[in-house]
């Protein structure tokens, strides 16, 4: 297919002196002529402004860790070290409509309440002692644990450590709730939430896998997942027989996906988030979606080719593909397997049929480097 707009269909108007000044009188009321942008505003395909980018944990650690002196959480609403795409600077995204950061919470400390339009996601980066309530329902996490705390949800986070930190990463889809100008935000009138009995109440009902409530919580009606909390210790056990019974996707390996069990949808509407494993030497196959994704480097090392540029990760390192960006990944080790965490907008691709997927058909399969 050719991509030339001097054709017939696509905008291909001379600019002439008259043509000049009739635009001038246009935008004397505000109006223009949509052949002047009409080929930017309908690409024959994606163009995102986000680039691809990798976070180095090794370097951004000593500076998330700097801001517990610097800053009072409470003080900051949530002390967090943001990671900004650089074509995306305008509205504090990560890649795509998708915000992330490095969150800190020291020993002892506990930030108030507040819910916002936004849905927001956590990943346990490192640290014991990690809490957060959500909608009056207490969750304790640890590394590599996943939660969720979904739209108009009240939450408060804390680490009730004494002795070390706790880091973990925010995904939040604040890009796109402002994006449609449906920004709320609300303060706790008590600063906190009246905890419920149970701590991870959530995960004692509906954690349980293939077995869901019956009689007593069958009447879960809201469009999130009423399970809050994914431990590690089950899901990275579920991916190891997942690779025992599949060789799995040629281009994410074995894959799995964070579900609503009641639905087996994605967890919240408008993000979904994924664990996936890479075999010992591993390399899979490049494709290309709709869709943005933040990847968080959950257990061991490798590198991805995203947009023919390598980008060499290890555990703790944060990297973004944008929306429409071919991507292939490989475990760089011989003997132990590599698990990445992911975040992404599927959700809202799919529920607009905008989802689009295709294979790298060069090259084996894979893209060039540049």
């Amino acid at each position: 297919m050719t991509y030339s707009d001097d054709v017939p269909g696509r905008a291909r108007v001379s600019d002439t002196a008259d043509l000049s000044a009739y635009y001038e009188r246009l935008a004397e009321h505000e109006a223009g002529a949509l052949w002047t942008v009409a080929n930017e505003i309908e690409p024959w395909y994606p163009q995102p402004k986000s680039v691809p980018v990798h976070w180095s944990y090794e370097r951004l650690r000593p500076l998330v860790l700097e801001s517990l002196d610097l800053v009072k959480a409470d003080d900051a609403g949530r002390r967090v070290v943001m990671l900004v795409n650089p074509g995306r600077k305008d509205i504090s995204a990560a890649v795509g409509m998708l915000y992330t950061g490095l969150q800190i919470m020291g020993p002892g400390e506990s930030m108030t309440a507040h819910r916002h339009q936004a849905a927001a996601l956590r990943f346990v980066v490192e640290g014991q002692g990690a809490w957060t309530i959500v909608d009056g329902q207490k969750l304790k996490v640890g590394p590599r644990d996943f939660a969720i705390t979904p739209n108009w949800a009240w939450h408060e986070h804390g680490n009730e450590g004494d002795d070390a930190p706790v880091i973990w990463q925010d995904g939040l889809d604040i890009p796109l709730v402002n994006a449609h100008d449906a920004g709320f935000y609300e303060v706790h009138p008590d600063l906190y939430q009246e905890q419920g009995k149970a701590v991870n109440s959530s995960l004692l009902t509906y954690g349980a896998g293939e077995l869901r409530p019956y009689g007593f919580e069958d009447g879960w009606t809201k469009p999130y997942s009423p399970l809050f909390a994914y431990p590690w210790d089950q899901a990275y056990p579920a991916l190891l027989n997942a690779a025992k019974a599949s060789d799995g996707s040629p281009y994410d390996g074995i894959i799995l996906e964070y579900s609503n069990p009641l639905t087996g949808g994605s967890v919240m509407p408008t993000m979904g988030a994924h664990l996936q494993l890479l075999r010992p030497s591993q390399a899979t196959k490049a494709h290309r979606h709709t869709g943005s994704v933040v990847y968080n480097v959950a257990k061991g090392q490798g590198h991805s080719i995203i947009a023919g540029q390598r980008f060499d990760w290890r555990e703790g390192d944060i990297f973004c593909v944008p929306s429409w960006a071919w991507h292939e990944h490989a475990n760089t080790s011989s003997t132990d397997d590599a698990v990445l965490f992911s975040f992404n907008d599927f959700p809202v691709m799919r529920s607009l049929a905008f989802w689009r997927e295709e294979a790298h058909t060069d090259n084996d399969g894979h893209q060039p480097t540049a």
